[in-house]
């Protein structure tokens, strides 16, 4: 029997979401083909903000990896955008933007193209650097520009555009965001939640235009942004302009085809358009009932009645969605639902703790919740939600709902218990409506592990992710283990199907001591690797097989080659080591007349209490290594980078402990340790911390009776605070058990994996029980550490024994 032909124009999450649904009913109903704008395949776009905030990788967001369509028979034409609809013939075209035209005929029409970005009509709005925020090409853009440019406007204090904000500032640009409205957020917000966000921002770093209206966006004589002019007159600098002031519904293709269109396609409860049965259009781009929707939520119920109609059950009606916004703007949970502004006839009932960053307002219309706005805790928003669709009578609850779901009395509980308290019936996922029953079935019956498996399963916490903490206390409760223990398998790079550990195992277990015995030993497809699987294997086999294994210096990067740090100028950055942040007046002399001689031009203090010299050209630094006639400080390396100290009992009131000795002790005997990442420590006096010793990779701090050690802290894109390991009474107990930590850090880690990431990974138990819990293995570790420094060449000064290629320093001439 010849199947019908299903195209599906848009290869977005709604579009394919309708395939997925279809596949599970009616599977070999159709021929599908699918045409994407993009050359990727479906991605989850609300994730290309962690993308922008090098929290992510493209890889990390794909939904559905070629592999997905090749296996279900769906031919797929990327990179080729829909350009006509022949309703007479029934045929779709598309280009590929070179001239070359794909047709697919079709007996049934899927059109989910999704939403295009609003551009403000202002002058300038074509210049270079004026750009929005909607597709991977975007976000790609925004980090090029990062990299290279200073000041950022950010246009729309939505979430998108406070994402983007987010974003550009973490990758090192100045933002501010311009915002018409009174407040951040207005729609998802009220005002005084909408107020707290802003504060919150600046904190930490972000500038705010709230109420500016943009007049004109003014370019430089090359064409590129330079500056917005607001209705006022007044100019801020800009070599990047993100608009992201809404979105509009795309519908110019379903227009030119004569599909009937007012705010987007207009379609009936079964998904179809009202102007041709045959033709059904879903996600963003639809109007039902005179309402766009653009959270994920509806778009997925959509989904599913679409999906039922195209497979022919002739059942399910899409009548509509009362919507819920939870979201997490830069790590702040935010919650709204229903009438949450209130007005005529309405009561608020409201809490708000602006010092702890909490606020909730819930409002209440004859006797019954009809709206609720949350700012900082969020753990009871579904639960208000609930109340929102039942419609109950809240008088027997009142007195208690401020409170919470966990405060009514007969169901008091938290964490992985306020899991098994929930009925099998509550909603846990409101972009995919998954309930904790199914995602309870789905582990027990199917035997699942990890939150990968359980997404991949259920599509919980697979959309927005704001879910994900109560997906984790439903396995830990349901599985019965800790669900993190059973991580998948990551391949070290596209050269193998290994992962990290197996590479590593067998590096030991076969003895290898070279990367191209490496290779050959485990069938790398690519026989000379590639620049991400070389510097790896290259450090596995040091780190495992020291004073033995071959260092390979064309497998580091560039920095570990050039041992400097290179700027986006071309130019090189040289920190010298400080011990401990301590300093004397004839090496900042040295360090004065080496900026003089060789005319460089920027010295700044670091924040690891070390000096940086900041434009060196290539050629000079062997010349500048010898005159600052300092040791390296290895800021350009996966290796130590500085040990951080207070001034400690030697100098200060308060110190408990001499932290500077103990700081430089520490850095005199780790110096040369190179690692699977950048390795941090800082030493502190005493409880007052002031070296920050809580976000270090080790942090060690004074108490009266000794010290105490932290592990896995990490200052980085996020932050996260170390665990406290243990507590010694003597400064050879800190390097023993410091040394050891990071010993075991090195024989284990994955390559460019920080410790934070490795004690999660392994378990803080884990790693107490080989060095706490085990005198004779600490003490082992601690040795094969500094066996494996000693003789360690300093590569600023012995320069053969580093390997270093000096041929790499002379000057370019032209010939």
């Amino acid at each position: 029997m010849k199947k019908s032909r299903l195209v599906l124009i848009g290869n977005g999450m709604a579009g394919v979401r309708t395939l997925e649904e279809l596949l599970k009913m009616a599977p070999d109903l159709y021929d599908i083909t699918v045409f994407g704008a993009e050359p990727h395949p479906n991605y989850n776009r609300i994730l290309l903000s962690p993308v922008l905030a090098g929290e992510q990788t493209i890889d990390e967001i794909i939904l559905n990896p070629l592999d997905w369509y090749a296996e279900n028979g769906i031919t797929l034409h990327l990179g080729k955008t829909v350009t006509e609809i022949d309703r007479v013939r029934r045929v779709v075209r598309a280009s590929d933007g070179d001239g070359n035209v794909t047709e697919a005929p079709y007996d049934r029409l899927l059109i989910a193209t999704g939403s295009n970005p609003f551009i403000l009509p202002v002058p300038g709005k074509d210049l270079q650097g004026v750009i929005s925020y909607r597709d991977i090409a975007d976000t790609q853009a925004m980090i090029d520009a990062a990299a290279k440019y200073k000041h950022a406007i950010v246009i729309g204090g939505g979430l998108l555009g406070l994402e983007a904000a987010n974003g550009l500032m973490l990758r090192g640009m100045q933002v501010t965001v311009v915002h018409i409205a009174p407040w951040l957020m207005e729609r998802q917000l009220d005002e005084t939640a909408g107020q707290l966000l802003q504060r919150s921002l600046e904190q930490r770093g972000l500038k705010f235009e709230i109420g500016a209206q943009t007049a004109a966006l003014i370019g430089d004589k090359d064409g590129r942004v330079m500056a917005v002019q607001f209705k006022d007159g007044r100019e801020l600098p800009a070599d990047l302009v993100v608009m992201a002031a809404g979105i509009r519904p795309n519908t110019a293709l379903a227009e030119k085809a004569g599909i009937h269109c007012n705010r987007g396609i207009v379609v009936s409860d079964t998904l179809q358009t009202v102007t041709d049965p045959r033709i059904y259009a879903m996600g963003e781009c639809a109007a039902h009932r005179g309402v766009a929707y653009g959270l994920v939520a509806p778009l997925f119920e959509q989904a599913k009645v679409c999906a039922t109609h195209l497979a022919q059950f002739g059942i399910g009606r899409y009548v509509g969605s009362q919507v819920s916004t939870k979201l997490k703007v830069t790590g702040i949970d935010l919650y709204s639902a229903g009438d949450f502004m209130g007005g005529e006839g309405c009561e608020e009932i409201v809490m708000s703790d602006p010092y702890a960053g909490v606020y909730k307002k819930l409002v209440v219309k004859d006797d019954k919740l009809v709206g609720a706005c949350l700012y900082g805790d969020t753990v009871d928003g579904s639960w208000y939600f609930k109340l929102v669709r039942e419609g109950r009578k809240i008088h027997d609850i009142r007195d208690r709902l401020m409170f919470g779901e966990s405060n009514l009395g007969d169901t008091g509980h938290e964490g992985q218990n306020r899991a098994v308290a929930m009925a099998d019936t509550d909603e846990v996922c409101g972009c995919n409506g998954i309930t904790k029953g199914q995602i309870v079935k789905a582990i027990k019956m199917q035997g699942l592990f990890t939150l990968d498996e359980v997404r991949k399963c259920t599509k919980a916490s697979a959309s927005c992710g704001s879910c994900t903490g109560l997906v984790e206390q439903l396995l830990m409760a349901t599985a019965g283990g800790d669900y993190s223990a059973a991580p998948k398998t990551k391949a070290v790079c596209g050269c193998t199907d290994l992962g990290h550990q197996a590479v590593r195992d067998a590096i030991r277990e076969q003895h290898l001591t070279s990367v191209d015995g490496v290779y050959k030993a485990l069938a790398w497809r690519t026989p000379n690797g590639c620049s991400s699987c070389r510097p790896a294997i290259n450090y596995y086999l040091l780190s495992t097989w020291p004073k033995e294994a071959v260092d390979d210096p064309q497998s580091r990067f560039i920095n570990e080659r050039s041992h400097a740090n290179i700027q986006k100028d071309g130019t090189y950055s040289v920190i010298p080591r400080m011990w401990g942040g301590e300093t004397t007046a004839a090496e900042l002399r040295r360090i004065a007349d080496v900026a003089d001689k060789y005319k460089i031009p920027t010295v700044k203090v670091t924040g690891g209490q070390r000096i940086d010299l900041l434009g060196v050209k290539k050629e000079d630094l062997p010349q500048v290594w010898k005159d600052l006639d300092m040791p390296s400080g290895h800021a350009y390396a996966k290796a130590l980078r500085t040990v951080k100290t207070c001034v400690g009992s030697e100098w200060c009131r308060f110190g408990t402990q001499d932290s500077t000795q103990m700081g430089k002790d520490l850095e005199r005997a780790l110096w040369r340790m190179y690692a699977p990442h950048k390795v941090k420590l800082a030493v502190s006096g005493c409880p007052r911390n002031c070296a920050e010793s809580g976000i270090k990779d080790v942090g060690v701090i004074g108490v009266d009776s000794g010290w105490e050690l932290y592990v896995g802290g990490n200052g980085g894109i996020k932050t996260e605070v170390a665990q406290f390991f243990c507590k010694v009474k003597t400064a050879e107990e800190v390097l023993e058990y410091s040394g050891a930590f990071l010993q075991l850090y090195r024989e284990e880690g994955w390559y460019l994996e920080r410790t934070v990431h490795y004690i999660n990974r392994v378990g803080l138990d884990v790693v107490k029980k080989k060095i706490l819990d085990d005198a004779e293995n600490r003490k082992a570790l601690w040795a094969r550490l500094q066996f494996a420094l000693d003789g360690e060449p300093d590569p600023w000064f012995e320069f053969n024994k580093a390997q270093v290629d000096v041929r790499q320093f002379a000057p370019l001439t032209l010939a």
